[in-house]
């Protein structure tokens, strides 16, 4: 098992780790509406999933 040379202070540790923040899932564009929707997901406007219909889009009812 490895053991370190010399103590690395938390400054140097919090500066490294920064590097490697997690950005968070980014919203892309549907090829078919180009309505945002999530990456590997059904689009919720139209239904379509690479390039297929998947599901009957969701419409709204007012009453």
């Amino acid at each position: 098992m490895a053991v370190q040379q010399n103590k690395v202070s938390k400054m140097r540790v919090r500066i490294r780790r920064a590097a490697n923040r997690y950005a968070g899932v980014q919203p892309t564009n549907c090829t078919n509406c180009q309505a945002p929707c999530l990456p590997h997901r059904v689009c919720l406007k139209c239904g379509m999933y690479g390039g297929k219909q998947v599901t009957t889009p969701k419409t709204d009812k007012k009453a």
